[in-house]
Protein backbone atom coordinates (compact mmCIF):
# COMPACT_ATOMS: atom_id res chain seq x y z
CA UNK A 1 0.00 0.00 0.00
CA UNK A 2 1.29 3.57 -0.83
CA UNK A 3 0.59 6.51 1.20
CA UNK A 4 2.31 9.13 -0.61
CA UNK A 5 1.62 12.91 -1.61
CA UNK A 6 -0.85 13.76 -4.94
CA UNK A 7 0.89 16.99 -5.23
CA UNK A 8 4.95 15.62 -5.09
CA UNK A 9 5.47 11.86 -6.26
CA UNK A 10 8.74 12.10 -5.35
CA UNK A 11 8.07 11.67 -1.38
CA UNK A 12 6.09 8.63 -0.41
CA UNK A 13 5.72 5.29 2.46
CA UNK A 14 4.81 1.77 1.38
CA UNK A 15 3.64 -0.45 3.54
CA UNK A 16 4.64 -3.90 3.54
CA UNK A 17 2.41 -6.60 5.48
CA UNK A 18 3.61 -10.09 6.68
CA UNK A 19 6.97 -8.30 6.57
CA UNK A 20 10.05 -7.75 8.91
CA UNK A 21 13.25 -6.15 9.80
CA UNK A 22 14.87 -8.84 6.80
CA UNK A 23 13.09 -7.27 3.69
CA UNK A 24 12.72 -3.77 4.95
CA UNK A 25 16.68 -3.87 5.85
CA UNK A 26 17.58 -4.89 2.13
CA UNK A 27 15.22 -3.06 0.33
CA UNK A 28 16.76 0.27 2.22
CA UNK A 29 20.00 -0.95 1.81
CA UNK A 30 19.46 -0.96 -1.86
CA UNK A 31 17.16 1.79 -2.03
CA UNK A 32 20.27 3.96 -0.32
CA UNK A 33 22.85 2.85 -2.86
CA UNK A 34 20.64 4.84 -5.96
CA UNK A 35 21.52 8.19 -5.96
CA UNK A 36 18.53 9.25 -7.11
CA UNK A 37 17.25 8.55 -3.10
CA UNK A 38 17.83 11.37 -0.77
CA UNK A 39 16.48 9.63 1.66
CA UNK A 40 14.92 6.35 2.62
CA UNK A 41 14.11 4.84 6.04
CA UNK A 42 11.91 2.48 7.72
CA UNK A 43 9.78 1.68 10.76
CA UNK A 44 7.89 -1.00 12.44
CA UNK A 45 4.62 0.41 14.22
CA UNK A 46 4.50 -1.98 16.75
CA UNK A 47 5.92 -5.69 17.94
CA UNK A 48 3.28 -7.39 16.89
CA UNK A 49 2.06 -6.00 14.14
CA UNK A 50 3.40 -7.41 11.23
CA UNK A 51 3.82 -4.72 8.85
CA UNK A 52 7.00 -2.22 7.78
CA UNK A 53 6.42 1.28 6.36
CA UNK A 54 9.10 2.23 4.28
CA UNK A 55 9.86 6.49 3.63
CA UNK A 56 11.20 7.15 0.39
CA UNK A 57 12.07 10.71 -0.90
CA UNK A 58 14.01 10.88 -4.21
CA UNK A 59 15.65 14.28 -6.16
CA UNK A 60 12.55 13.87 -8.35
CA UNK A 61 11.77 10.85 -10.01
CA UNK A 62 8.56 9.40 -8.57
CA UNK A 63 9.42 7.29 -5.69
CA UNK A 64 7.28 3.95 -7.07
CA UNK A 65 9.42 3.54 -9.91
CA UNK A 66 12.60 4.08 -7.50
CA UNK A 67 11.11 1.17 -5.20
CA UNK A 68 10.34 -0.88 -8.07
CA UNK A 69 14.11 -0.22 -9.56
CA UNK A 70 15.34 -1.25 -5.70
CA UNK A 71 13.60 -4.38 -5.54
CA UNK A 72 14.67 -5.31 -9.15
CA UNK A 73 18.11 -4.68 -7.75
CA UNK A 74 17.60 -6.57 -4.83
CA UNK A 75 16.10 -9.96 -6.20
CA UNK A 76 19.38 -9.66 -8.74
CA UNK A 77 21.71 -9.41 -5.96
CA UNK A 78 19.71 -12.70 -4.45
CA UNK A 79 20.30 -14.49 -7.53
CA UNK A 80 23.76 -13.59 -7.79
CA UNK A 81 24.31 -15.08 -4.57
CA UNK A 82 22.29 -18.23 -5.20
CA UNK A 83 24.50 -18.71 -7.69
CA UNK A 84 27.57 -18.30 -5.58
CA UNK A 85 26.24 -20.97 -3.51
CA UNK A 86 25.70 -23.37 -5.79
CA UNK A 87 29.58 -22.68 -6.98
CA UNK A 88 30.91 -22.97 -3.18
CA UNK A 89 28.58 -25.88 -3.08
CA UNK A 90 30.37 -27.65 -6.53
CA UNK A 91 33.83 -26.56 -5.19
CA UNK A 92 33.26 -27.97 -1.74
CA UNK A 93 32.58 -31.49 -3.17
CA UNK A 94 35.42 -31.74 -5.44
CA UNK A 95 37.81 -31.92 -2.60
Amino acid sequence: MEHGSLNDPSKATFSFVDEDHTLANSVRFCLNQDPRVSVCGYSIPHPSDARVNIRIQTTGDPAREVLKDGCQNLMLMCQHVTILQKCWKEELSSF
